[in-house]
């Protein structure tokens, strides 16, 4: 099993959750976060003054996958948050050494499907 953390721009997290959806990725959780990585913050005008802010919104995707579904995951975020400009994102790719469903005692793989 495989933890996929995704870091996008919040607009795109509609699209994201629709591919990982599509593949059979049923489970997952999305946070609001704020980060700082080559675009180094941005610089926004209100009302004629420029105001820097030091870390940009994104969104976070938290899921645990099988690894059956590895590679067409990572495809389907690649093609559905890409726009190709600086600030589209990054992956994460973690080992998960087991999961347990708690209600039923489940582990590994049957624990990730409803």
């Amino acid at each position: 099993m495989k933890m996929l953390s995704i870091i996008v721009r919040p607009e795109m997290v509609s699209s994201v959750t629709v591919a990982l959806h599509g593949i059979g990725v049923t489970g997952m959780t999305v946070t609001d976060v704020r980060g700082q990585g080559i675009q180094k913050g941005t610089r926004t005008f209100y009302r004629g003054v420029e105001y820097k802010t030091d870390f940009v919104q994104k969104s976070k995707i938290e899921t645990v996958i099988s690894d059956s579904l590895y590679e067409k995951a990572i495809e389907a975020v690649i093609e559905s948050a890409r726009t190709g400009q600086i600030g589209d994102g990054k992956i994460f790719v973690t080992e998960v050494l087991d999961a347990i469903r708690i209600r039923t005692g489940e582990r590994g793989d049957p624990s990730l499907h409803s």
